[in-house]
């Protein structure tokens, strides 16, 4: 359990490779990452945003097919190579008028340290850096890539009463 007030959450960062994709990738004939995605992640960012739960990617990664996806699922902030994530993060709170208490931000590698280290509630997968694991409020029981966003959007949706059992969780 994420040992937070989640009832102020009103936003959630991902990063991707190794958090919403698992720590190895393919390459497809031309050299380009080919990520896995899972599918009870995507089930919980979609009512996420159907509650009003803010979701947002920041990524150092390239690829377009990321921007695909996620926007499929209903998320309208989506950071593709995003090198220096802390500006991003700057700019994203700035935009939306965030408190950074009300964010959760999950990454797994040091690219993600300086913005957890500002994130209310830092979360973190089960295979992410040790340095990351040692300032995350909450490490998942899941690997990236295997569920850790269900993991946590449920727990916040739950926290929120948001989860489930209503006009919203049925469908897509």
């Amino acid at each position: 359990m994420i040992n937070y007030d989640l009832q102020k959450i009103k936003a959630v960062v991902f990063d991707v490779d190794g958090v919403l994709s698992a720590c190895t990738i393919q390459m497809d004939e031309k050299g380009e990452p080919v990520r896995t995605i899972n599918i009870k992640d995507g089930y919980a960012m979609q009512l996420a945003v159907k509650h009003g739960i803010r979701l947002a990617i920041m990524t150092g990664g390239h690829n377009e097919n990321v921007r695909f996806r996620y926007e499929y699922l209903g998320v309208k902030d989506i950071y593709i190579n995003c090198s220096m994530k802390i500006r991003t993060w700057e700019e994203f709170l700035s935009r939306y008028d965030l408190r950074e208490e009300e964010i959760i931000y999950v990454g797994d590698d040091i690219p993600d340290y300086e913005v957890m280290k500002r994130a209310g509630c830092p979360c973190c997968p089960k295979d992410a850096c040790a340095e990351i694991k040692e300032i995350a409020a909450y490490v998942s029981d899941y690997a990236g890539g295997h569920g850790v966003a269900r993991d946590i959007l449920e727990q916040v949706m739950k926290a929120q009463g948001k989860w489930v059992l209503n006009e919203k969780a049925f469908g897509w």
